[in-house]
């Protein structure tokens, strides 16, 4: 405890030198004055001989290394949070990646306790790879087969650690003396951030990730994820399939092994679309160097450090948003927008459509050679930013992957059309909705929602139904709201009844579709059939009764 609290002090001292060192005295005297102001902005020392007040905020993340680096890249992409001259400085942001010396022998030796003689022929001194967390090398096992290592760096753990203490400290700073952390929603990004890096940084949790894109892509004949050696990893060490492939947008060697170029964007492509719509768990980072083609075809995603995970309810919001783009109805798009929404301020409702459908009309009505998606998901996060629509963190990693995966096909296949390969998964999504079955387990759904709302009846009304039954029931209000009373306590028995009734009857035809007897249409039961109109008959009459209500 008392050698984390060394740490934190000097990373704070580091932190504090740093700020002072490009012009952010005063922000550091008001800091620790604790005096809050209505607004922060402009307040800093502005030491123009170091640059604008973002150049030298871009400056400071990059001198005190890795975590405030991806800090800043995190935010690069939130254009609802920060101001867009931040936001292009904060795009300019690289990791200074530095090789450390490892002695991976014993590196392997003391975390994975065993002999290395035993596991492996031959194992290459110099790194293939060294990024801000891991450095990779290429390893050959005992039984010959090719692998690589991804192996932490010493210490980086801690240090990462000890950052993300520091960067909520700052959080805390900064909303106490000023309410512009409250207006940004600060604390949700900044936990967003930590909660994504703590994954990244983690490579029990790549290990997972990469077990499940091969449980995903099991059966799919057009990609191959890596084999991973779990007997050969820990959260420090990654033991996994050397891949041997041709690196995406290399289009002279994908030809020379007689790979068509296009096909294979358009495959990229759908896997990507596939990852999002079919399972709502997809690659955050799928940049040229982390799609790799093998000799036979087969599309490969490496390096699943940063994944997005998309809950089931959004997913299903997410589908009836691009049925609705599909379709070309901006009504329904700003809905399912505002579903999706954290929390959501529109000052102008019918102006935001307006914006979404002008947006619409420009990526249907525009050449594939004229559309920049990277220029419409601006667009698109300048229109949220504008109408104060706060988006869960996977929707901006949505923006991020689609704009990367994009990039990289129309690299290689100029005509590359993204609305296009969305076409057979709205037809997918639209024939799964109007299938029998999902329709009477969506009714059943909403039949246990109304129960349940039907189950929260305020307190004061089950008070009025008590009292009339026990002739208790005095009235203290004027004769003239009598019949209005009257009126609510019958109409609500009268939807209790009804609600019950439908529940029998959906529980009733639940029965018959399972027990398959009786007369059939088709595979479906004539009887389940008609409970099941019954049943939608009955929750139309209680939808029209309370929407009138």
């Amino acid at each position: 405890m008392f050698d984390k609290q060394q740490r934190k002090l000097k990373r704070s001292a580091r932190l504090i030198s740093v700020l002072s060192k490009y012009g952010f005295r005063d922000l550091l005297a008001r800091m620790n004055g604790g005096n809050k102001q209505e607004d922060a902005g402009g307040d800093v020392d502005l030491d123009s001989s170091k640059g604008t007040v973002y150049e030298r905020i871009r400056m400071v993340l990059e001198e005190l290394g890795p975590t405030f680096v991806k800090l800043g890249q995190s935010f690069s992409n939130r254009e609802d949070l920060l101001p867009i001259e931040l936001i292009r400085e904060l795009e300019k942001l690289q990791d200074k990646v530095e090789t450390v010396a490892m002695n991976v022998g014993e590196i392997l030796e003391n975390e994975l306790d065993i002999s290395v003689e035993d596991h492996f022929l031959e194992i290459d001194e110099k790194p293939l790879a060294t990024a801000s967390i891991a450095q990779v090398y290429r390893a050959v096992l005992k039984d010959g087969s090719p692998v690589i290592l991804k192996i932490k760096k010493p210490n980086v753990q801690a240090v990462i650690e000890d950052d993300l203490l520091l960067i909520k400290d700052l959080e805390k700073l900064v909303s106490s003396y000023s309410d512009i952390g409250e207006r940004l929603n600060l604390k949700q990004a900044i936990s967003t951030f930590e909660k994504s890096l703590l994954e990244e940084i983690s490579l029990i949790n790549e290990k997972e990730n990469i077990l499940q894109f091969a449980r995903n892509f099991k059966n799919e004949p057009e990609t191959y994820v890596p084999k991973v050696y779990e007997e050969l990893s820990n959260n420090n060490v990654l033991c996994m399939e050397f891949i041997d492939g041709i690196k995406v947008t290399d289009l002279s060697g994908l030809r020379n092994h007689g790979l068509d170029p296009v096909k294979i964007s358009e495959v990229g492509l759908r896997l990507f679309v596939s990852q999002i719509l079919d399972y709502g768990f997809f690659h955050a980072d799928p940049h040229a160097g982390n799609i790799l083609v093998k000799k036979d075809g087969k599309v490969v995603f490496i390096d699943f450090g940063a994944v997005g995970k998309i809950q089931p309810n959004d997913k299903e919001i997410l589908e009836e948003l691009i049925v609705s783009f599909v379709a070309k109805n901006a009504r329904k798009i700003v809905r399912s927008l505002k579903k999706m929404a954290i929390r959501y301020e529109i000052p102008d409702e019918r102006k935001f459509e307006s914006d979404v459908q002008e947006i619409i009309n420009y990526i249907h009505s525009a050449s594939l050679q004229d559309i920049d998606v990277q220029d419409i998901i601006n667009t698109m996060k300048d229109v949220l930013q504008e109408n104060r629509l706060y988006m869960p963190g996977y929707f901006y990693l949505l923006f991020k992957g689609i704009s990367l995966i994009e990039g990289v096909g129309r690299n290689i296949n100029p005509d590359l059309d993204i609305v296009k390969s969305l076409h057979p998964y709205t037809k997918k999504i639209l024939a799964r909705k109007i299938n029998p079955k999902n329709l009477l387990k969506s009714g059943m759904d909403r039949m246990m929602d109304f129960t349940d709302s039907v189950d929260e009846i305020p307190r004061e009304l089950r008070s009025v139904l008590q009292k009339l039954d026990e002739n208790k029931f005095t009235i203290s209000s004027e004769i003239k709201n009598m019949d209005t009373i009257g009126k609510l306590i019958r109409s609500s028995v009268t939807n209790i009844i009804l609600a019950i009734v439908l529940g029998a009857n959906i529980i009733a035809t639940a029965v018959v579709m399972v027990s398959e007897k009786g007369p059939k249409i088709g595979e479906m039961s004539l009887i389940a059939i008609l409970g099941f109109v019954f049943s939608v008959f009955l929750v139309l009459v209680l939808l029209l009764r309370v929407n009138r209500k």
